[in-house]
C-alpha cells in the first residue's frame, strides 16, 4: 500500500477543518474576495464529516427540547433556524427527530452551499408532517431579535469556536430576547485522544488549540462563553459531550482531519514542521493501515430561554 504524501497541508480537501485562517467565520461569513471564491468549508469536505457529526451529537438532549417545543405558546407549527448551515447536515439530523409540521429558515453566507442544503433538505418530520424550508444569505455576528421573530428554535453546527466572544454575545442576546431555545452541537472541546499513542501528540494539540484562538476566535473556550452568555441572560444551560469516534470505518475522514490539524499546528508553530512532517507520515500510514483509532472531543449545549412574554 502506497505511503500517503507526508506534507502537513498537502492532499486536503479545498476548505477542509479544522484550519481557520485568522478572522475567518467558516460558512457565516463571505471571504474578502466576494461570493465567487471558493467556500470556506467545501462540500466534499462537509460531506465527509456528516456521518460522524450524526453519530456524535448529544441525543440526551432531544427530550428537554421536545418539551420545549410541545410547550411553547401559540405555535401551529415549529420554526427552525440554521446558521452557517453549510449542506444542512443539521437539518438532515434534526428535522426526523421532531414531530410536528417545521419550516426551517437555513442561514449561510455561501450561497452554492445554500442551494446545496435546500435541494438536500428532508421533506418530513419523525411522525410524518411536512418539513419545509427557506435560505437567508447573513451574518450571524450581525443576528437580531428581529430576525428571529417568530422562531421556535435556533440551532448551529460546529459554529460556535469559530466565533468571537462577541459574536456568541450577540447569538445569546438574539435567542434570549426572542425566547427561543438554541441547540448549538459540536463546538470543538481542545482535547484529542489517538491511539496508540505518539509522544508528540499533546504537544501538536496544544499548537492546534492555540491556531484555533487566533485572531480573537474562542475555539475550545467557546461552550464555557457560550454558557456564560446564555445564563447571564436568563437561560437553562446544559452541556453534553459529543465526541467524534473514528476508526478504521472512518479512515478518509481520518486522514482528511488529521492534515488539517497538523496543518493547523505547523502554522501555529512552524518550528514544529521538521518533527511533524514524519510524524504526519506515520500516523496518516497507520491510519491507512486500520490501525489509527481517534476521539475527538466536541461538546452540546442547550439553551433554554426564558419564552417572549416571561411564560415558563
Amino acid at each position: 500500500m502506497p505511503t500517503p504524501d507526508p506534507g502537513p497541508g498537502d492532499g486536503v480537501i479545498p476548505g477542509a477543518g479544522p484550519t481557520p485562517r485568522p478572522g475567518e467565520r467558516a460558512t457565516v461569513r463571505l471571504r474578502d474576495g466576494g461570493p465567487e471564491d471558493q467556500p470556506r468549508y467545501a462540500p466534499e469536505w462537509l460531506e465527509l464529516r456528516e456521518p460522524a457529526d450524526a453519530a456524535a451529537r448529544a441525543h440526551g438532549l432531544l427530550d428537554p427540547l421536545r418539551i420545549r417545543l410541545a410547550n411553547l405558546p401559540g405555535r401551529s407549527g415549529t420554526v427552525i433556524h440554521d446558521l452557517g448551515c453549510g449542506t444542512g447536515s443539521m437539518g438532515r439530523w434534526l428535522a426526523p427527530r421532531l414531530d410536528g409540521a417545521q419550516h426551517w429558515i437555513l442561514h449561510d453566507r455561501d450561497p452554492y452551499l445554500l442551494h446545496f442544503a435546500a435541494v438536500a433538505s428532508p421533506k418530513s418530520a419523525a411522525d410524518g408532517s411536512r418539513v419545509s424550508v427557506e435560505t437567508r444569505r447573513g451574518d450571524v455576528a450581525r443576528l437580531t431579535p428581529d430576525a428571529l421573530l417568530g422562531a421556535s428554535l435556533v440551532t448551529a453546527s460546529a459554529l460556535l469556536d469559530v466565533l468571537t466572544r462577541d459574536e456568541i454575545d450577540t447569538l445569546a442576546a438574539a435567542c434570549t430576547a426572542a425566547g427561543c431555545p438554541a441547540l448549538l452541537t459540536l463546538s470543538v472541546a481542545g482535547r484529542v485522544q489517538l491511539t496508540p499513542a505518539h509522544p508528540l501528540d499533546e504537544e501538536i494539540a496544544e499548537a492546534f488549540n492555540a491556531h484555533q484562538r487566533r485572531g480573537g476566535l474562542l475555539g475550545p473556550d467557546s461552550v464555557t462563553a457560550a454558557c456564560d452568555a446564555f445564563s447571564e441572560r436568563g437561560a437553562t444551560v446544559r452541556v453534553d459531550p459529543s465526541a467524534w469516534r473514528l476508526g478504521p470505518a472512518e479512515a478518509a475522514l481520518t486522514a482528511q482531519w488529521l492534515r488539517g490539524w497538523v496543518g493547523a499546528a505547523v502554522e501555529q508553530r512552524p518550528e514544529l514542521k521538521d518533527r511533524a512532517e514524519p510524524y504526519l507520515r506515520d500516523r496518516l500510514a497507520a491510519c491507512a493501515a486500520g490501525e489509527l483509532h481517534v476521539v475527538v472531543h466536541h461538546n452540546d449545549l442547550l439553551a433554554l430561554s426564558r419564552p417572549a412574554g416571561g411564560a415558563e
